[in-house]
Parts: structure tokens; sequence; C-alpha cells
């Protein structure tokens, strides 16, 4: 399993909180790579429902990791 910014950026939209099977079926109705529900195949599904895309990934960059001033702009 490998997570890469593009493949994560389709489960922004995703109904969070979600289970594995409900983020699958969003992946598939978006028209998601096959990449990434091969990914959220491999997670483990213990039945809880994930609350974010950080607890399928913890490395996800976030909005406070880009150093940018959104007052320039």
């Amino acid at each position: 399993m490998y997570w890469t910014l593009e493949l994560a950026s389709y489960l922004e939209d995703a109904p969070w909180p979600a289970t594995k099977e409900e983020l699958i079926d969003f992946c598939n109705r978006s028209g998601a790579p096959l990449e990434l529900s091969e990914n959220l195949q491999e997670l483990e599904d213990d039945g809880e429902p994930y609350e974010s895309i950080e607890e399928i990934w913890p490395d996800y960059p976030t909005k406070d990791d880009f150093f940018f001033n959104e007052d320039e702009y």
C-alpha cells in the first residue's frame, strides 16, 4: 500500500466518518483511480468508521504543513 497526495485528494470529499466499505464504495462511484481502491481494500477492518484521512494516512499533509501567507492573496 502506498499513498500519494493525488490519491489521497480523492478522499477529501468522502462522507466522513466512513467505514472501509463506505470509502471503497465512494471511491468506485467517484471515478477514483484503481490504486486508491486497492489501498482501501488493504486497510484493517475492525468495523469502526474512520474519522478522517489522517486515520488512514497519518502523514497526510494538512493546510498547516504548507508555508504560505494567505493574507498576501
